[in-house]
């Protein structure tokens, strides 16, 4: 089916309809409309952007040394090989993106420049109505879906997250958060602040050690943090042997899964000896006599948060050197010309870079309704992470904390195929997913289980994002490996499944 026009009694306007809308050309976005070409080809189809390209994160974040910080045989798609080294750049991913819409075919189906105002759902008319603000014309469109696959990501891409310290406004040196990097920032002969000590911080300071005068990394709790080469030896081996590119990305997508899955279990069942083995490879990398146990041994478990990857040491590298230095402590106040900390001492710096993380934006911060009324997604309780009770033809990817997200992105892209095509087999207009008469006295929890992962992003949105039960087709789970099995193997006509024609 091809796109059409209809005329919807919106003042006259010719409202292009589509089976199906996905919001967003970032990884999610790019990898859902390739599998649905492959799965459902006779389905007419857009994907709106509200950036000038595509790619997302990638695009949006353009900090020195900009860099994954999950290997790309499994940060890549299943569909399409990855044949770099496992951590690869920013312009490598984009790079990889480009090729995938090339191969795809999919550049005359994606519109840069359209930021979806709202999304409303019509039964009656058993489609969604999107109002898109266009940046070339600065005016507003309707397009219509019958199905809405939310590809937008999780970051609040206008603003990055920075905490109210006090006497910022003071400062009389520049303050950049890393998501809004300046082209023309000039650090050469400057002291720099770098603020935080998650993966971000993790990229700019070796990026940034050797272009001024000194970096300090100043954080207030540890990282975990493992080093390594930036390249691996099976992968490496099986391309000497010239095995096809195809199988070795399989074969490696599997050795990095069954290691995370190995690590994963190590940490639940013994969290002490992984600790650890892990701050122990912090020592190997730094000189003698550096205090790795107040400034590289966190205090919670390994894996409540990600562990951040140095490839080739990299970070131990700017430290030991001396080009960089790290400060654990927590500030008191900001004034004219540095920061003030809570132990007595200050820190005098001409940059501040608040690698402090990132604003969730959930649902792309859309307004939601339902034939008229308003949705709160943190009243509905979420379906496998990925639909939620009583919003009909609408999946969100969201991915994994401990995974690459990709890897789940691939799995609901292939769940949302099967389910359309069974929409079709049915002759069913929509589907939702709803709570059946022995879940609607569960105990309701938050989106994850907070104690098995906690970023801060995460805390800090749990009030705006959907509920999670007590049985696991009710739960967002983080366990790929229970996953890859689980979601294929959705009955689609179980009655949690209400179908409407």
């Amino acid at each position: 089916m091809s796109a059409v026009s209809s005329d919807a009694g919106r003042n006259s306007e010719k409202i292009e309809r589509f089976d199906v809308i996905i919001v967003g050309a970032g990884i999610s976005g790019i990898g859902s409309a390739t599998l649905l070409r492959k799965h459902c080809p006779d389905l007419s189809f857009v994907v709106l952007d509200a950036m000038e390209s595509f790619g997302g994160t990638w695009l949006i974040h353009k900090y020195p040394g900009t860099r994954s910080d999950s290997d790309l045989f499994t940060f890549g798609y299943g569909f399409k090989p990855w044949k770099g080294d496992p951590i690869a750049s920013r312009q490598q991913i984009l790079d990889y993106l480009g090729g995938a819409i090339e191969d795809a075919n999919l550049a005359p189906h994606i519109r840069y420049g359209h930021k979806v105002q709202s999304a409303d759902w019509s039964s009656e008319a058993a489609s969604w109505t999107l109002a898109v603000e266009r940046s070339d014309t600065e005016g507003l469109v309707h397009l219509q879906g019958r199905f809405l696959w939310m590809c937008q990501g999780y970051y609040r891409h206008s603003q990055g997250y920075t905490p109210d310290w006090p006497g910022l406004d003071q400062f009389k040196g520049q303050v950049v958060h890393p998501q809004h990097w300046p082209d023309d920032l000039d650090l050469s002969g400057k002291q720099v602040m770098v603020i935080g000590s998650g993966a971000t911080a993790a990229t700019l300071i070796p990026a940034l050690a050797d272009s001024c005068a000194h970096v300090t990394m100043l954080q207030r709790t540890p990282t975990y943090f493992t080093a390594g080469r930036n390249t691996d030896s099976l992968a490496d081996e099986l391309r000497k042997l010239d095995v096809d590119d195809a199988w070795i990305h399989e074969i490696m997508r599997r050795k990095v899964v069954r290691d995370r899955a190995e690590l994963l279990e190590r940490a639940q069942a013994t969290p002490d000896k992984l600790k650890k083995l892990l701050i122990d490879g912090v020592k190997a990398c730094l000189p003698d006599g550096f205090d790795v146990d107040r400034h590289f041994t966190p205090p919670y478990k390994p894996m409540q948060q990600r562990v951040a990857f140095v490839p080739d040491g990299d970070l131990f590298k700017a430290f030991a050197s001396g080009k960089a230095s790290v400060v654990t402590d927590q500030i008191a106040a900001f004034d004219e010309t540095g920061i003030q900390l809570t132990s007595g001492g200050r820190i005098d710096c001409d940059v501040v870079i608040t690698a402090t993380g990132f604003e969730m934006a959930v649902m792309g911060e859309i307004p939601f309704q339902v034939d008229g009324r308003d949705i709160d997604f943190a009243q509905s309780v979420t379906y496998r992470g990925m639909m939620f009770t009583d919003v009909p033809n609408m999946a969100w990817i969201y991915g994994y904390g401990h995974y690459s997200w990709t890897l789940r992105a691939d799995l609901i892209g292939e769940f949302v195929c099967r389910l359309l095509r069974h929409l079709e087999e049915r002759g069913a207009k929509s589907v939702a997913p709803t709570l059946r008469t022995e879940d609607r006295d569960m105990p309701l929890r938050p989106w994850v289980d907070t104690e098995y992962l906690n970023p801060g992003y995460l805390l800090r949105s749990l009030d705006r994002l959907p509920r999670s039960g007590d049985k696991p087709e009710w739960q967002h789970s983080q366990d790929y490996l229970y996953e890859s099995e689980a979601i294929p193997a959705i009955d689609l006509d179980d009655p949690i499944f209400s179908y409407s024609y």
